[in-house]
């Protein structure tokens, strides 16, 4: 007993090693997570969660070996491959901006993938491959097809989001996979990021059949540095998980806009996350009639909050998951909205900036690419920067391109081109367009399609092949002052793209992906040639061989048996000629 007693004071008289400094430093790690329930205009309901979790600590530097919060599976994958900002999105649908209005966070049809890489990274493209593959095996996706044929290096859009030293766009590497089908599967290993599952917290409403039964789904993963306080001295890394869904209530509730978060997730919200320091619901009940009355949920909001998001001033009812008196009169937390008059109908705001996309021409052999983008600001004009990302079998002509606004031509102040190379790299095509207020820019550019390898079709070549779509970035003016707000106070749905100043804010918009059909040889051709071919060699070979290889015998006539000996006594006796 004496002898364990000297041994612990030795130990406290000789304080902690190197490795026990290490572990003893504080490495402050949060989570925050909050729902967002938007009434759109058209009657649907768009549901946005989104869990933020932000570390306290070096992932550069490797010297991170426990893990509380912070998944360790996207934890080492950003110190192995030296990633500086990473945001991935699987998305089912589109989200029709010109209706549903501005998006809380947008995302392109299918898989989009785009990647800033440390400096001291020194072959890109192998640590992109890598990347690709690594989280094609967490999500269980088809990120493993990213190759140099749907890869690009942008140099104006796509900049940093979090905290960067250096803005080189060879650091950057951007890819999209319009044709990525998003289901259960990706759900499940996405939930399981989450420090608590889908076992406790607002997760629970999380449940993939009521998720895909939905006009739109999008869910999402970005990672980036930030400022670990005002003074920007030290950085911390946050992870954000978003997931975006829009339910269709009008049409399938009778013609009624009512709804419930049981109707919507046929699940009801009964405890927090025990790991989250912050966990709120947001409903907007900004006036969506001409008498500008505010909206009335069910049960009543712990607090009411006001805020500019996207130059509009909104009205938000809080329920704070962490407040006691919430859960006293009831077991369950059930957030309902009814509209006060069945006439009640909301009125269809336009947004100032959005675009639509299509193809034209006719025929197999040629076509056009066609983009408008709107700008409805009654008296402001803005510049937008234009991606275009065209596969190599669409061979543009780049002097068919034309710019016509208001019936001028309006010249690109900053164009960038990169050709593409027949399977090994696509078309790569940015602009900067200034946009007059109120007014419909068309952008045009003509394309012949190429001829392909019969290996190198699709199992269903008839369906078309997917052009990704294009990227608009902008700063748009605010109709209504923006003050600048703490990062750590303001809603999440409101700190991810932070507004440089107070009279404009980002936006990232997505054009439809577009679907164009290809010269397609006639594959069940060679089936009959097959087929043809076959019953002819069979015929032919068959009597062929039969012919030679068949052995011909001639046999004599045999005297008979023991019945015509017989006969032929008989008849010798009677003096009839023998048999």
């Amino acid at each position: 007993m004496a002898a364990a007693v000297l041994l612990l004071l030795l130990l406290a008289a000789a304080g902690p090693g190197p490795g026990r400094a290490d572990a003893g430093r504080e490495r402050r790690d949060a989570l925050r997570e909050e729902l967002l329930l938007s009434p759109l205009p058209t009657g649907d309901v768009a549901a946005t969660f989104q869990f933020r979790t932000r570390w306290d600590a070096d992932l550069q530097r490797g010297a991170v070996s426990h893990y509380r919060l912070f998944p360790k599976a996207l934890g080492r994958l950003v110190a192995a491959l030296g990633v500086r900002e990473l945001h991935l999105a699987l998305t089912q649908g589109f989200w029709r901006t010109r209706y549903w209005g501005q998006p809380p966070l947008q995302a392109p049809a299918g898989a989009e993938l785009w990647v800033w890489f440390q400096p001291t990274v020194t072959d890109v493209d192998k640590a992109w491959k890598e990347l690709s593959n690594i989280l094609s095996g967490i999500f269980c996706a088809s990120l493993n097809f990213i190759d140099s044929t749907n890869t690009v290096i942008p140099t104006a859009s796509f900049k940093p989001l979090g905290l960067a030293n250096g803005t080189d766009h060879h650091l950057l590497r951007y890819a999209v996979l319009p044709r990525e089908v998003v289901c259960t599967e990706n759900l499940t290993p996405w939930k399981k990021l989450l420090p608590c599952g889908s076992k406790a917290g607002l997760a629970v409403l999380l449940k993939a059949e009521r998720l895909f039964h939905s006009s739109y789904h999008s869910q999402a993963v970005h990672i980036r540095p930030i400022c670990r306080d005002a003074s920007c001295l030290a950085m911390s890394w946050e992870l954000r998980q978003t997931l975006t869904v829009v339910f269709d209530f009008f049409s399938s509730g009778q013609g009624k806009k009512d709804w419930s978060l049981f109707k919507m997730f046929s699940r009801t919200l009964t405890d927090t996350c025990p790991l989250a320091s912050q966990s709120k619901v947001y409903v907007d009940i900004s006036p969506k009639n001409k008498e500008k009355e505010l909206l009335e949920v069910s049960p009543p909001p712990t607090s009411v909050h006001e805020a500019i998001v996207q130059g509009d001033r909104r009205t938000y009812a809080v329920y704070d998951l962490l407040s006691p008196s919430l859960f006293n009169t009831s077991r369950s937390l059930n957030v309902q909205l009814k509209w006060k008059r069945p006439q009640d109908s909301s009125e269809m705001p336009i947004p100032t900036l959005h675009a639509q996309r299509y193809v034209g021409g006719y025929g197999l052999q040629t076509g056009e690419i066609c983009t408008l983008i709107y700008n409805t600001h009654p008296y402001r004009a803005f510049p937008v920067i234009l991606l275009e990302t065209v596969p190599w079998y669409l061979r543009l002509y780049v002097h068919t391109l034309t710019i016509i606004t208001k019936g001028k031509e309006n010249k690109p102040s900053y164009i960038h081109y990169q050709p593409a190379q027949d399977r090994s790299r696509p078309h790569l095509l940015e602009m900067l367009i200034q946009l007059p207020a109120n007014s419909v820019t068309k952008i045009t550019i003509q394309f012949e399609r190429a001829l392909l390898k019969w290996t190198e079709y699709p199992p269903d070549p008839n369906h078309g092949f997917y052009v990704g779509s294009s990227v608009l970035s902008a700063l748009v003016p605010s109709v209504t002052a923006m003050k600048d707000m703490d990062v750590e106070q303001s809603p999440l749905f409101t700190s991810l793209f932070p507004s440089s100043d107070g009279s404009s804010y980002f936006v990232r918009l997505y054009t439809e992906p577009l679907l164009v059909n290809l010269p397609t040889p006639d594959f069940s051709m060679p089936y009959n040639v097959i087929c043809l071919t076959c019953t002819v060699v069979a015929v032919c070979y068959g009597s062929f061989y039969n012919l030679l290889t068949r052995t011909f015998h001639v046999e004599e006539p045999s005297r008979g048996g023991l019945a015509k000996r017989l006969a032929n006594v008989i008849r010798k006796f009677r003096g009839v000629p023998p048999l």
